[in-house]
């Protein structure tokens, strides 16, 4: 008969991914994974299979958390350019919010790991897939409204915003003032307009 898990698992998970967030994948080990969350080995790996399954869970509760917090942030909009402020506004936010900033868990798993792991890659390639998704209908409907210029197809505009996106939060990483943060998005956004 299969053991119950007699804890919260959105809590273990919450523990999990800041010990991965703050080590990296590699350099977590199973010990720094007991210490975080309190459970034993078995418990771990009987709950969660392996460090990876771990790992990918982590990073799809990392992944829900923010797009519940962007969305949020996107229904404030009231047009296709104000919603893409909007999530630049959002990263700022998580990059000046704490001092001791490690980056965006995605962007550094895709330093550390992407084409190393098929599972780690394939949810990689899916949340990137879903981001663009969001960009290209964010840019059609700021096109629509005529807050984004047509200079440019909205797919074009996606992959782009996206990769200023993964080189903004880099960044952010070591630059945390708001101000040279705000003047980089501010930046990137002009294209648009």
């Amino acid at each position: 008969m299969p053991k119950v898990e007699t804890f919260d698992r959105d809590i273990i998970l919450s523990q999990a991914t800041t010990a991965f967030h703050d080590l990296g994948y590699n350099a977590t080990s199973m010990q720094d994974l007991v210490d975080a969350t309190g459970l034993n080995r078995s418990s771990i790996y009987n709950s969660f299979t392996s460090k990876k399954n771990l790992f990918l869970e982590c990073l799809k509760f990392y992944e829900n958390k923010n797009n519940r917090e962007i969305s949020k942030k996107l229904l404030k909009a009231s047009n296709g350019f104000e919603a893409i402020q909007h999530l630049f506004e959002f990263y700022i936010y998580e990059m000046t919010k704490a001092s001791d900033d490690k980056g965006c868990l995605i962007v550094n798993c895709k330093s550390e790991m992407a084409n190393h792991e098929n599972t780690i890659t394939n949810f990689l390639t899916s949340n990137q897939q879903r981001m663009l998704e969001l960009l290209e209908d964010l840019i059609f409907q700021g096109q629509q409204d005529h807050s984004i210029n047509k200079l440019q197809s909205a797919s074009a505009y996606a992959l782009y915003i996206y990769s200023s996106i993964q080189g903004f939060r880099v960044t952010g990483i070591l630059v945390t003032e708001p101000s040279k943060l705000k003047s980089i998005s501010k930046t990137i956004l002009q294209t648009l307009i």
